[in-house]
């Protein structure tokens, strides 16, 4: 019978808190495959997708590999754990490539053979229904494996499906993403999600000075990333009436700084208003003049009580770019449509800022009636997964 295996990484390592991560993946994927027909079973240190239509196997696939906690996936022939049966299935496969190796895990440690003595008689059979084929032990084109469970069958396979890995979606709580229409904030969205994370995301738009194609942009970035978290749901702010103020008010030099800051009391707001834990930024040291060390301490610096999380921090831009395009958000991020960050920007923004000298230039605004103004423009949309 085929079916697909499903194996998970490091819920190894969660001890006695290991049911609870356990639940919220098998949650997470019966949320991935609604809509399908299948079976789900579970036995020791994998989970099995069984009874499902034959034409669905490719896109049941796909859904399981965006989900995060799985590390890897199979397809599958499921056999009785016995000897003979495990031979007899062996005997009918044919090789395509012209060498291969067998390898057996033994999960279930009372079949009566060794592994690696069972790895030889099983070559050995394969060996004798495919001639002109070689045995690689160290860099086989073709590796048939057989892993024997703990629930009374073996599983027999020659691919290996890598899946996105890290931790059950929802595991570590709930926090806020600043999306721009940008390269790195849909990265560091995804890289937290990965850590468990579900994410709300917080966009700033400066119309009429950004267009309606910039929202759209973020939109759909925000749409992407559905593809792995489910649902973001997107706060959409108003950031005009702050950046012209700063700009009559305030410092050309210091303009990028002070509107970071208010933009980081703002997603504090709107984390207290909607009881998340955390702030993500797409920030990568030293890549812009508002990324060095102690820009970030500046404008991090108005946030109290609330991790801010930078998964790019130690990134190259090559390294975020590859992210990028393997979630499927490069290509969207890089249309010419530019975010609020663009605006009024200064010819030579500083890079070592202080908190005196950002005090100083704040005193020249009301920043508690900016920052209410702004929240008072606030637009949520929902997205979710196709």
């Amino acid at each position: 019978m085929k079916v697909i295996l499903l194996r998970f990484g490091e819920l190894y390592l969660k001890g006695n808190n290991r049911n609870v991560f356990e639940s919220m993946l098998i949650n997470n994927i019966k949320e991935k495959l609604q809509g399908e027909e299948y079976r789900f079973q579970k036995t020791f240190g994998r989970y099995v997708i069984c009874d499902y239509k034959p034409n669905r196997e490719v896109d049941i696939v796909e859904k399981l590999k965006k989900v995060f906690g799985l590390y890897s996936i199979s397809i599958a022939e499921e056999v009785d754990a016995t000897k003979e049966d495990i031979e007899n299935f062996i005997k009918n496969i044919k090789i395509k490539t012209e060498n291969f190796k067998v390898y057996v895990k033994r999960a279930d440690k009372n079949f009566p053979i060794s592994s690696m003595d069972f790895a030889k008689e099983l070559g050995g059979i394969i060996l004798e229904n495919n001639t002109n084929k070689n045995v690689e032990l160290y860099q086989p084109q073709t590796l048939i494996s057989v892993d024997i469970r703990l629930n009374g069958k073996a599983y027999i396979f020659d691919e290996i499906i890598k899946c996105q890995g890290g931790l059950p979606l929802g595991s570590a709580g709930k926090a806020l993403l600043l999306l721009s229409g940008g390269i790195d904030s849909p990265v560091a969205g995804y890289l937290m999600a990965k850590r468990g994370l579900k994410i709300e995301a917080l966009h700033f738009h400066s119309y009429p000075y950004t267009s309606e194609q910039a929202k759209e942009k973020v939109l759909t970035l925000a749409k992407k990333l559905c593809d792995y978290v489910d649902e973001v749901k997107l706060h959409i702010v108003s950031f005009t009436k702050v950046q012209e103020e700063i700009h009559i008010r305030c410092r050309n030099e210091f303009m990028i700084t002070i509107m970071r800051r208010i933009m980081m009391r703002i997603a504090q707001k709107i984390c207290q208003n909607n009881e998340l834990g955390a702030i993500v930024t797409g920030e990568s040291l030293g890549q812009v003049a508002s990324q060095t060390m102690q820009s970030m301490t500046v404008t991090g610096g108005v946030v109290d009580n609330l991790p801010i999380f930078r998964p790019c921090i130690a990134m190259d831009k090559e390294d975020i770019m590859e992210i990028a395009n393997k979630i499927d958000t490069y290509q969207t991020s890089i249309l010419p449509y530019e975010d609020c960050c663009t605006v009024f920007l200064p010819k030579n923004p500083v890079i070592k800022p202080t908190i005196e000298k950002c005090l100083k230039e704040e005193s020249y605004l009301n920043i508690d009636e900016l920052v209410d103004q702004a929240m008072q423009t606030e637009e949520i949309v929902v997205l979710k997964r196709d």
